[in-house]
């Protein structure tokens, strides 16, 4: 029998990768990348660039049956009625539209009528926030657009080699951070989106996670619907309820998959769809891989180094506390933070206890994401621990004692690419559930959770920030 082969995609901020697997077995056949400019705002004809030089440095889709596109969400891609992009997408991490977001909030009644509306209380990084900028700051580029899609959305699209607008698809995972579809309702509210914008832009037709977007232009594979990056890596880790997934990279997010809607109006938690046709109700920090990478700055060393000065100090780290708002925070939302050191006496300004609270202050942060995640009616069971920061054996011993979960981490991937080939090989398959793909090696942490830990960040907390 004839191996059927899967691709899937992850276009993220900062690269394009590629994998190739098999779509009965999950075995990883090959693979490419190719890296992204820097900024917050990218024409995306780079991303397109990119994902040529992946695939090509992946062997090609000659022989690939379906292909997944997983990509960064909220990215804003104007087109025009010929299809031609407007302006540079903004993207995600791009905070210009910050006022745009809090006057759309209180146009509508506040944060409960926005997450009643559409599952999310919108912040800088939603799409809708940034038509809004648009149409206030360039209205000429405003009146220009006649559709309005995100980063995968393009892509899938371009793979088609299709130029009719009509034929833009996206799917429930990344309609549901836009701030104008209701993951709940699963329609979207052009009341919203002609409110930011001053009109109502065509947008792409949201997809089941099994149907079909359309077809590569090359070679014919079928084309998924794609996804969201961290609903992407979700399915790729095969997430199920009672899992907290917590990535660790440039942000800290915190998600899970439910089978219930979530409507949070603090804002801290976003109702967002995840890949399978449930919800991932999601908590996103700003701080997280970097404050590691700031710490090793400081005290001169590496992460390796940084991680083993970590765990020569001890649960608690003397009592030294560090909120790490080192570039504001989104959760709480306090754009203008700063960090904050705590408790610092002359026993523990050594490095060893500056190293640990750096870990245990990273941690905290994230466990605050847990607990507003619980407060949605989630119910964690584990923590899937993923991403950069997963690397350091110091995060990884000391997550159990602050998450007070159990820790499992998954060996180094691509668990966004993997999620979208996993998805092309459902559409391909057309099976009522994803093909059960073996995860592969899991390393296992456990431990009694040290309230004290969080009790002391807590303390500082509020002292720094009032909350």
């Amino acid at each position: 029998m004839t191996r059927r082969l899967v691709a899937g995609v992850d276009s993220s901020t900062q690269s394009c990768k590629v994998v190739v697997r098999d779509a009965a077995s999950g075995e990883l056949v090959r693979q490419g990348r190719a890296a992204h400019p820097d900024g917050t705002e990218v024409d995306p004809a780079a991303w397109w660039t990119a994902l040529q030089k992946a695939v090509a440095d992946a062997g090609g889709l000659e022989d690939v049956a379906a292909v997944a596109v997983g990509g960064q969400q909220h990215g804003m891609v104007c087109l025009d009625e010929g299809g031609d992009v407007v302006r540079p997408a903004l993207l995600w991490n791009d905070t210009r539209s910050a006022g745009a977001a809090e006057d759309l909030v209180a146009e509508l009644g506040g944060g409960q009528a926005w997450a009643d509306a559409v599952g999310s209380v919108p912040v800088a990084s939603f799409t809708v926030t940034k038509l809004r900028w648009l149409a206030e700051h360039e209205p000429d580029h405003a009146v220009a657009t006649a559709a309005v899609c995100l980063p995968h959305d393009w892509l899938t699209w371009k793979l088609s080699g299709s130029r009719d607008l009509a034929d833009l698809r996206t799917d429930r995972s990344d309609a549901s951070g836009t701030g104008y579809w209701s993951a709940e309702a699963g329609v979207y509210r052009t009341d919203l989106l002609g409110r930011a914008l001053g009109h109502q832009p065509l947008v792409p037709t949201v997809l089941d996670p099994r149907a079909t977007a359309g077809h590569v232009s090359t070679g014919g594979a079928i084309l998924a619907p794609g996804a969201g990056d961290n609903a992407a890596a979700a399915l790729g880790l095969g997430s199920r309820p009672g899992d907290v997934v917590v990535s660790i990279g440039t942000s800290g997010v915190v998600s899970a998959v439910s089978t219930t809607p979530v409507r949070d109006g603090t804002g801290l938690v976003a109702g967002f769809a995840d890949a399978t046709g449930h919800f991932l109700p999601l908590v996103c920090t700003l701080n997280a891989a970097r404050v590691l990478d700031a710490t090793a700055r400081v005290l001169g060393v590496d992460h390796e180094r940084l991680s083993s000065l970590a765990l020569e100090s001890t649960p608690g780290a003397g009592g030294l506390v560090l909120v790490p708002y080192l570039e504001g925070e989104r959760t709480p939302n306090l754009p203008d933070a700063t960090g904050s050191l705590h408790g610092l006496t002359l026993d523990n300004a050594v490095p060893a206890d500056f190293a640990r609270a750096a870990v245990e202050g990273l941690l905290c942060g994230l466990a605050d994401g847990i607990d507003a995640l619980g407060g949605t009616g989630v119910e964690p069971r584990r923590v899937l621990l993923v991403g950069g920061g997963a690397a350091s054996e110091a995060v990884r011993r000391v997550a159990p004692s602050v998450l007070g979960l159990p820790i499992e981490v998954p060996a180094p991937g691509e668990y966004v690419a993997d999620g979208a080939a996993r998805q092309a090989a459902w559409v391909l398959a057309g099976d009522d559930a994803p093909p059960a793909w073996a995860l592969g090696e899991v390393a296992r942490y456990d431990g009694d959770p040290v309230t004290a830990v969080r009790d002391r960040y807590a303390e500082a907390r509020q002292r720094a920030t009032g909350r």
